[in-house]
């Protein structure tokens, strides 16, 4: 932030375009101003964004899909907040989440898809293995299940495979797949990994999958009729090597492949390429490059996004948090792949925002609004972060949300305090509330964190909240903003633990009050 550049445990990034509001009525007070129509990914400065759930929580799902069932979509992926970080083995694993939306805008959370705090999905997928990733979900129309396959690296296939009533879940675990390739391999190896679900418009559904015994090529197998296991009909080395993350789709007659190029765990500003093919099984052309950084991140997926009487080609990559193990604070690229007359994929072009239009089926770019909310993490030892506040109306103070998350590991909990404040957000007196959040009660992801200081204020009167942490390892981090309304209070920053703070220009952490 001005006052404090950053350092390597604090990070940069965009958040939802949102306006910093005092809340004075309950109990819809923490509910989030209405967003811009279009599902945003740059702000109008470029900076990323921090796509935020309906209850104002960073959204925490990584590394998954897009999907579109009956008129709502989903977005799943890999959790970090409970701390899963790849190659800690004192890591937990944390699940995998699912959000809804009708709109690509407003996000439900959903909950985890099955529950991977057993000690049977810890020795699984903790941090002593390499780990559980990539959520795909499809439906079979014969069965009337949804199926989910994600990457383990714990049995021969590299899959296990679950089924579910309803879009979001619960999953329930079925027999473990066989794959052509790599079945004479040993268990618990890297031997298939990256994957995509694929239906084709007959209902034969495709695995597309990354080999690691061969390097990172691209596999094509036929799956059974049920969609859990394999066929043994497959076609191989549709790449040479140094590939992963395929997403597969079909357009008009023809079918493709969407791939990271080359393959880079958890690296942003990876490549994209795509290679196409008459049948799903081959042969497939050579490859061609769209982007040469995947608009700063690593292809995930490409979703078929049936709407009306066309179909959407949707891209998503990960906007990996500078290979941070632990990725809570990663973020997200989405937006349609454009196409050639003769069925070429156009360069991408990282749109800022865009919309989906329903009526019509059109995907266009959307505007960004504003620079919306960024997170930075910095608070431990002698680094405070300051905000003020207006009362609109004389009452009891019944609560008070701020965003937060932390970042490598604090040793001592977070302090609120809440004082009254001058006209220019300095704190005055003695605190009139102090309570300190324990580092197990904030997570990795940033949320919304609510106290309830019970205390008189009065209308007019200014009063602010102050964030300070004893931690002598790791940070607490704040969501910020730096276009806000003169509504919104001072924002200001101290560096040497005392009293002297600065003031930041223009800025307001995330934050809302209750006063009833």
């Amino acid at each position: 932030m001005k006052a404090n550049p950053i350092t390597s445990v604090a990070c940069y990034v965009a958040a939802i375009i949102l306006s910093v509001s005092i809340f004075c009525e309950a109990p819809k007070a923490f509910s989030q101003a209405k967003p811009t129509a279009a599902s945003v990914n740059f702000d109008k400065d470029g900076h990323q964004v921090t796509r935020f759930s309906t209850v104002g929580d960073a959204i925490d799902a990584h590394d998954g899909e897009i999907a579109l069932f009956n008129g709502t979509y989903y977005l799943y992926g890999t959790s970090y907040d409970c701390g899963f970080a790849w190659g800690d083995k004192k890591a937990p694993f944390c699940g995998f989440k699912s959000y809804s939306s009708t709109d690509m805008v407003n996000w439900t959370d959903r909950g985890y898809l099955f529950d991977a705090q057993t000690p049977v999905w810890q020795t699984r997928c903790n941090g002593n293995t390499y780990g559980c990733f990539r959520p795909h979900v499809i439906y079979n129309e014969q069965t009337k299940l949804y199926v989910l396959w994600i990457n383990v690296y714990d049995n021969v296939s590299g899959y296990r495979v679950f089924t579910a009533r309803q879009p979001a879940g619960p999953f329930t675990e079925v027999a473990e797949p066989r794959l052509a390739v790599n079945s004479n391999m040993p268990a618990a190896g890297l031997n298939n990994g990256d994957h995509d679900t694929f239906i084709d418009d007959d209902g034969t559904a495709y695995l597309a999958y990354t080999d690691w015994r061969t390097k990172g090529s691209i596999i094509v197998e036929k799956l059974s009729a049920d969609y859990l296991t394999g066929t043994g009909e497959y076609v191989g080395g549709i790449t040479k090597g140094s590939t992963e993350a395929p997403g597969m789709f079909k357009r008009n007659g023809i079918y493709y492949i969407v791939y990271s190029d080359p393959n880079c765990g958890y690296c942003s500003g990876t490549g994209a390429s795509y290679r196409t093919a008459r049948s799903p099984l081959g042969p497939w052309s050579e490859g061609r490059k769209i982007s040469d950084n995947s608009c700063g991140g690593q292809p995930s997926f490409v979703s078929t996004i049936k709407l009306g009487s066309g179909t959407v080609y949707l891209f998503g990559s990960d906007l990996w948090n500078h290979a941070a193990k632990n990725e809570a604070q990663a973020n997200y690229y989405w937006a349609p792949l454009a196409f050639n007359n003769d069925g070429s994929i156009k360069p991408m072009t990282c749109e800022q925002a865009f919309k989906i239009s329903p009526s019509n089926n059109k995907a266009t770019p959307g505007k960004a609004a504003g620079p919306g909310y960024r997170l930075h993490g910095d608070i431990a030892r002698n680094i405070r972060r300051r905000q003020s506040f207006r009362a609109a109306k004389s009452g009891t103070l019944a609560g008070i949300s701020l965003t937060t998350f932390k970042n490598g590991y604090p040793d001592a909990g977070l302090q609120v305090d809440v004082y009254k404040a001058d006209l220019t957000g300095a704190h005055t007196g003695k605190a009139l509330y102090i309570q300190t959040l324990p580092a197990d009660a904030i997570g990795w992801a940033a949320k919304s964190i609510t106290i309830h200081p019970k205390v008189a204020v009065t209308r007019g009167g200014n009063y602010c909240i102050v964030l300070r942490s004893a931690t002598a390892t790791g940070v607490y981090g704040v969501a910020y903003n730096d276009d806000v309304k003169a509504t919104a209070g001072v924002e200001s920053y101290s560096s040497n633990g005392g009293d002297s703070f600065a003031i930041e220009p223009n800025r307001a952490l995330k934050f809302g009050v209750v006063i009833k």
